[in-house]
């Protein structure tokens, strides 16, 4: 496939390495000629790095199984996940995840994405709903507008929320960046 053709979410060969893509930008700097700027997420070692293609660069695409599944619970032994069709239920290890099960709750859903039967990552939505489990009182008086304060959402995600937040409250949370967007 073309690097022009290329769209977040594919699974993709580079270096002999499965990956899954987080990242297209198509740039077209003054003068220069136009590239491709790719950020990626190696499966196996969980880093996510960056690369440069040229517009007519040749890429091996991989077909990766998108399967919406259940999240269950977690463990000492990782994240357990039952698909919502057949009932089976897989277990993917933590260092897998990374920081995606700070926004999952249990029974909420997310996509996995399996290639040869073996579940490589998930997909979270855009946007997920958190109970905030901690922060500190709301000061009276304080008239600042743009303040924010330290929270804790129930899942253990750290975030940065306005003032008028309470303890109790559902807000919305960015998945890309962890901000906070709105109240639920």
């Amino acid at each position: 496939m073309k690097a022009t053709d290329l769209r977040p979410g594919l699974g993709i060969k580079l270096d002999g390495k499965l990956s899954v893509l987080t990242g297209v930008d198509h740039r077209t700097p003054g003068n220069l000629r136009a590239f491709i700027q790719i950020k990626y997420k190696e499966v196996l070692s969980g880093k996510t790095l960056e690369k440069r293609l040229g517009s007519s660069d040749d890429i091996e695409v991989v077909d990766l199984d998108r399967r919406p599944m259940e999240y269950l619970y977690s463990d000492s032994s990782g994240a357990t996940f039952m698909d919502k069709e057949t009932y089976d239920q897989i277990t993917m290890p933590k260092d897998v995840l990374g920081d995606a099960l700070l926004y999952m709750r249990p029974n909420s859903e997310a996509i996995v994405l399996i290639h040869d039967a073996n579940p490589i990552t998930i997909e979270l939505p855009a946007a997920v709903e958190l109970v905030i489990k901690d922060t500190p009182p709301e000061v009276k008086g304080a008239t600042v507008t743009n303040q924010t304060k330290d929270a804790e959402c129930d899942t253990g995600l750290k975030i940065r929320v306005p003032a008028f937040i309470k303890i109790g409250e559902t807000v919305k949370v960015s998945t890309a960046d962890g901000s906070y967007l709105s109240r639920a």
